[in-house]
């Protein structure tokens, strides 16, 4: 590491990790909640200082890097480290893999050159390396790299590290950044503990400040005024630490949460995207890896570290899984909350649109983003966003026009942490009615049939004979149609029917990719003014190709700027005012991406001339009209939510080839509805696919060969049980997820990441 380097940060570095090695011993925040965090400060028992240093000691044991290089002759890297983390230089593997040893036959390869796994230089810190490329996650690593950056003095900032980020009172060196006097003003996560003790002791006014001493972390799109923000990219603004915080962590700051650190995601939260144009990638990242960044890295499942935590939030659910961390504000466009709760075994809350103030960061503003909650339980979810309130008692943000659009009927009168149920015994679900949502139950391989069934059994067991909740079904020709449980009598298809001609009738004069009507039906001319007549009287039939899980994508037309990346970030610049950094274009000049996937989109993104293209008012009507549906169906058959697993498919392995297509959420997003998903038990069945060329040998796709045994897990992996409902529903879902809860208690801590204390020894 560089001589400079070393000088600027290790006096602090030295100085903190003894205090870390004094905290490791004086209270365990493995699986603690908000109540027991909260109930050892009043007792006396630790201080919040002490909780923050029990979770910096954590993340001193657990939070390195977990992941080895995949090169083309398997041979060992140079050793070097990497940014300031929990006191100390990250530390990469030197041992690499094999690529020959998990792609065949690449002697045979012919497409793009291949992303081999790398250590660089970072263009944020030169001095300081970064894995690149493809990689693999370590067996059994005991490391997780879930947090990006933590908020402590010395480290929480590139511009202003090491000594620059100097306390108060304390000479900057001479070359400082001008930017880094007013910077170190802010306490970090230590400092604003010690002042929260000071202020309160053992008796803080819970009343004021609920999230007194919840440690929490961000998915890094959301601002911090105290902490690096750069959308989890590699990126050398001239200030990296934004002058305000976003709404969601302005209002958890005030109402006492500890601003402790940002989690590893995918960069730009699932990518920069690519509208298409004449920059094309010039290398192939097979299988890149989920949650990865060029900055972060790639965070592993804490249940089996060479697999995925999956989604673009993976970080959040890992150090929330880990216990890094008390609480997690991730952020969902498609699967990106749900799925790394499902993977790690916790729970997760998403709330209908607007509710929970989504503005004041980085370029997640669209139709279908929001901020999510992650929780080792529902009811500390819920109690997060109780905590979420503006002081007007509601939820509205001036800077979040979803949140002026949010009905006042639409939010809770009462606490919504008081919706939860506590006791499992008395059927605490009879007179709800839940409907299983089929179309997410199909078994399309192997893969897909042992979650599928186990939450089947979930359902009718737990849901119906245990809570005493009432089951419907909707029916697909793919899923066979379950005898015990009784069907929906109106169906999507007939709000569908009803709905289409009379709001978008233009949709059936479109045409797929061969030319074919998009929603054609035997016998019928779909584009004709009889058939869209029988067909709102639903007198005549609407194609099968189409229902409320594809709504979204069936036969839209494309739209180039519905997540218009380079018009989103340059109005967050302006905003935020870097002297470097100032427009889209300054962006990509100055940073690394993951991938040259997402360089060679991100720079399409600067040449981008179709910012008033068709398209986003398509998606708009298209989100308004499947709203309808589905409120529609279930007041005609008085549903109260929908379940389904939240993915029927096994854990695949970091660059391992997928082991089956999963259903990606494209309801809640799209619907703009509320979410949660709750642990339901764990799975160790795996048939295992392979990596196999493509018929042009360009590529390398997952195969499943006939024959596959069915295999055990080396590890069994969490599975989640997930509901939706209609805007509004959130109490419904808490009760029903805390019930649920109750019941079962599957959530389980990763076997690997125990008490520090006891690693210790």
């Amino acid at each position: 590491m560089n001589k400079l380097l070393n000088l600027a940060a290790v006096p602090i570095i030295l100085l903190l990790g003894s205090t870390y090695a004094a905290a490791a011993g004086a209270f365990e925040v493995e699986e603690a909640s908000i109540e027991t965090l909260q109930r050892a400060i009043k007792s006396g028992e630790t201080t919040c200082k002490g909780i923050v240093q029990a979770y910096i000691a954590r993340a001193k044991a657990y939070n390195g890097a977990c992941t080895s290089l995949v090169t083309a002759d398997g041979a060992p890297v140079k050793p070097v480290k990497g940014y300031i983390r929990a006191g100390s230089p990250l530390v990469f593997p030197t041992k690499t893999v094999n690529a020959s040893s998990l792609f065949p036959n690449l002697s045979e390869y012919r497409g793009l050159p291949l992303d081999y796994g790398r250590m660089e230089r970072t263009v944020s810190d030169p001095r300081v390396f970064a894995q690149m490329g493809m990689r693999v996650g370590i067996p059994n690593a005991g490391q997780v790299n879930a947090l990006e950056t933590l908020n402590i003095r010395g480290e929480r900032s590139v511009t202003c590290k090491g000594r620059f980020d100097a306390p108060p009172g304390t000479p900057l060196p001479r070359d400082a950044p001008a930017v880094c006097e007013k910077f170190r003003q802010q306490p970090d996560a230590l400092e604003r503990a010690a002042e929260l003790d000071a202020r309160y002791g053992a008796n803080p006014d819970l009343d004021a400040l609920p999230m007194y001493c919840v440690v929490a972390s961000f998915k890094d799109p959301y601002d911090t005024k105290d902490m690096r923000t750069t959308a989890n990219n590699d990126v050398n603004f001239a200030m990296d630490v934004p002058p305000s915080d976003s709404t969601v962590v302005a209002r958890l700051r005030a109402k006492g949460a500890i601003i402790y650190a940002k989690s590893v995601a995918h960069e730009f939260n699932g990518g920069p995207g690519d509208p298409g144009g004449a920059e094309k990638p010039r290398t192939n990242l097979i299988a890149g890896g989920q949650g990865m960044g060029a900055w972060g890295g790639q965070p592993c499942n804490p249940y089996d570290t060479e697999r995925v935590a999956r989604g673009s939030s993976s970080g959040s659910g890992v150090a929330v899984s880990t216990s890094l961390v008390t609480v997690g504000i991730c952020e969902q466009s498609g699967a990106s909350c749900q799925g790394p709760a499902s993977r790690s075994g916790i729970a997760m809350l998403l709330t209908t649109k607007g509710l929970t103030p989504d503005s004041g960061g980085i370029g997640y503003q669209w139709v279908n983003d929001r901020a999510g909650i992650h929780a080792r339980t529902l009811i500390d979810a819920a109690r997060v966003l109780d905590a979420l309130k503006n002081d007007d008692g509601d939820y509205y943000d001036t800077r979040d026009f979803y949140t002026a659009a949010l009905p006042a009927g639409w939010v809770a009168d009462k606490p919504y942490a008081s919706f939860a149920v506590g006791d499992a015994t008395g059927k605490p679900l009879k007179g709800m009615r839940i409907a299983i949502l089929r179309e997410h139950m199909v078994k399309r391989t192997l893969n897909h049939e042992a979650i599928s069934d186990q939450i089947d059994r979930e359902i009718k067991t737990v849901l119906r004979d245990q809570l005493g909740a009432e089951l419907v079904e909707s029916v697909t020709p793919d899923y066979p149609d379950d005898p015990e449980i009784a069907n929906l009598q109106y169906t999507f298809a007939d709000a569908f029917s009803e709905l289409l001609p009379r709001l978008m009738p233009e949709i059936f004069t479109r045409r797929n990719v061969n030319g074919d009507l998009a929603f054609a039906v035997p016998g019928y001319d779909v584009t004709s003014y009889d058939y869209l007549l029988k067909l709102s009287r639903r007198e005549a039939p609407l194609t099968t190709a189409v229902d409320i899980t594809n709504f979204a994508t069936f036969a839209a037309p494309r739209c180039h700027n519905c997540s218009d990346i380079s018009f989103d970030i340059d109005r967050y610049l302006k905003a935020r005012g870097d002297t470097r950094i100032t427009d889209w274009a300054a962006w990509v000049a100055n940073a690394k991406f993951r991938e040259d996937a997402s360089r060679a989109g991100a720079i399409n993104w600067v040449n981008f001339k179709g910012h008033m293209s068709d398209g986003k008012a398509d998606y708009l009507a298209r989100s308004y009209i499947a709203r309808l549906a589905l409120m529609k169906v279930m007041r005609e058959n008085h549903i109260d939510a929908f379940v389904h697993p939240e993915n029927t498919v096994p854990t695949p392995k970091i660059q391992g080839p997928n082991v089956g297509s999963i259903s990606l959420d494209g309801i809640t997003p799209f619907l703009q509805i509320p979410r949660i998903a709750v642990p339901a038990g764990v799975t160790d069945v795996v048939y295992e696919p392979q990596y196999a060329l493509n018929a042009d040998k360009t590529n390398y796709v997952s195969v499943l060969a006939p024959g596959t045994p069915k295999s055990k897990l080396a590890h069994p992996m969490p599975i989640s049980i997930t509901f939706f409902a209609g805007q509004g529903d959130e109490g419904k879902l808490i009760k029903v997820g805390t019930a649920y809860e109750a019941a079962t208690h599957y959530r389980f801590a990763p076997p690997a990441f125990g008490p520090v204390a006891a690693k210790g020894q």
